[in-house]
This record gives C-alpha cells, sequence and structure tokens, in this order.
C-alpha cells in the first residue's frame, strides 16, 4: 500500500459559521456588539479584565451548545484515505468534536485557560473563568487564545506543515489576517490549491488555484469529486 498522500486544511471563521459561531468578518469588526480593541487585546486586558472574561466566557457557552457541522465531518473522514492535517485560525474545538484528530490552533484554544506568568502553564477549561481564578503559582488565569497584537508562537510549526503538503485547501478565511494569512507563501510549487469561501478574498492567486464560491461543506464535497477522480486516474 503507497504512502498516502498528505492534505493540509487552512480553516478560518467560515467554517464554524456554519455551525452558528459569528465571526468578526461578517460583523464588521464586530462580536455581539463588542469592538474587538475592547475584548482581544492585551491593552483591553490590561483596562478591563473583567470585560474580556465575560467576553470570551459567553462564546465559550455558546461553543459548548454548537456541534460541529457537515464540512467538519467531511474532513474527519477523510483521514481513512489521506493523512490529514488542518491548521486552524479557531479556536473552537469542532474540528476535534467531528473526528480530525490532527488539529494545530494558531490561535490558541476557548476550551483552555492559562497563567499570566507562565505561557506554558495550560488548563482544560469549560466554565467561566473569573476575577481570583489562579494557576499553581498564584497568577490570574487568562483565556488560552492569541490577541490581536500577540505573537503566534505556533507559525514556524504551521509553516513547515503547509510545505509538506500534496494538497492544500484554505477554507472560510479571508487571508487578511496576518501573520497567519502568510502560509500561503510557504505552500510548495508543486502542490495542488484550492480556496473554498462564499466571498472570495481580495487576493492575487497564480493561476494554479481552483477557487471555489460556495459554503464550506458544499465547496468540500466538489473537492471530493475532484480528489476522486485524480485517484482513479493513477
Amino acid at each position: 500500500m503507497g504512502k498516502k498522500a498528505k492534505i493540509v486544511v487552512f480553516s478560518g471563521a467560515g467554517m464554524s459559521a456554519e455551525s452558528g459561531l459569528k465571526t468578526f468578518r461578517d460583523n464588521g469588526g464586530l462580536w455581539e456588539s463588542y469592538n474587538v480593541e475592547e475584548v482581544a487585546t492585551p491593552s483591553a486586558w490590561k483596562r478591563d479584565p473583567k470585560l474580556v472574561l465575560e467576553f470570551y466566557n459567553m462564546r465559550r457557552s455558546q461553543l459548548l451548545k454548537a456541534k460541529p457541522n457537515k464540512a467538519h465531518k467531511i474532513i474527519a473522514k477523510w483521514e481513512k484515505n489521506y493523512d490529514v492535517q488542518i491548521i486552524t485560525q479557531n479556536i473552537d474545538d469542532l474540528h476535534e468534536r467531528a473526528g480530525s484528530t490532527k488539529v494545530l490552533h494558531l490561535h490558541g484554544e476557548l476550551l483552555k485557560a492559562r497563567s499570566l506568568v507562565d505561557s506554558n502553564l495550560t488548563y482544560e477549561w469549560k466554565k467561566e473563568i473569573k476575577l481570583g481564578d489562579k494557576c499553581e503559582k498564584g497568577s490570574q488565569l487568562r483565556p488560552h487564545v492569541v490577541w490581536f497584537g500577540e505573537s503566534v508562537p505556533l507559525m514556524d510549526k504551521a509553516d513547515a506543515l503547509v510545505n509538506e503538503a500534496d494538497i492544500f485547501i484554505t477554507i472560510g478565511t479571508s487571508l487578511n489576517v496576518y501573520p497567519a494569512a502568510g502560509l500561503v507563501g510557504c505552500i510548495s510549487p508543486n502542490t495542488k490549491c484550492f480556496l473554498v469561501d462564499p466571498k472570495l478574498p481580495k487576493y492575487s492567486f497564480s493561476k494554479d488555484w481552483t477557487l471555489i464560491q460556495t459554503t464550506a461543506a458544499d465547496g468540500l464535497k466538489i473537492i471530493e469529486k475532484e480528489l476522486k477522480k485524480e485517484k482513479e486516474a493513477n
């Protein structure tokens, strides 16, 4: 049996939108009337940590009620025939709940909390984080997410994974949030590339990209047929 082709899926907020989770992109930089600068930056935390915690507590509560959608399930199913690696900008766990086993969260994970003094101290966390909740070193806990203006510690690992891809699929992302959007610059010359989004991003694509303007689930079904055809031809 030959080596499985490596698919790298780069997913963004549009992927989770089909599970009912709202995106900043579709609301002009707002999420449930919260401005990004008020709730998702280091300066917001310094100014009003209680407000920041309330915002993420609400998102965590909504995530726990959400379910993986058809698109998440299609990608999980691909693991039978392909080596599938997901790199996601999303902080939800819907890929994992759908059954995907290799998921790299570039921007952190909503169902974890971490220490303010030691970023390696992280905890599984499904309840509210409150002021006064502390790590074992006695420091306040914060959401385990990368805020706007913070470095993205897993970028180098993501770059290397993209470089190894035989097939690269970007789905539900505007390709506007850097450094994550820079991943497309790490794709190898012979990699087959697809993009799925109902609104195609304003981005200069090379002629080798297949652009599919539709929902995540419908777009992945189209790609699935393409991959099947190609497999049969070989």
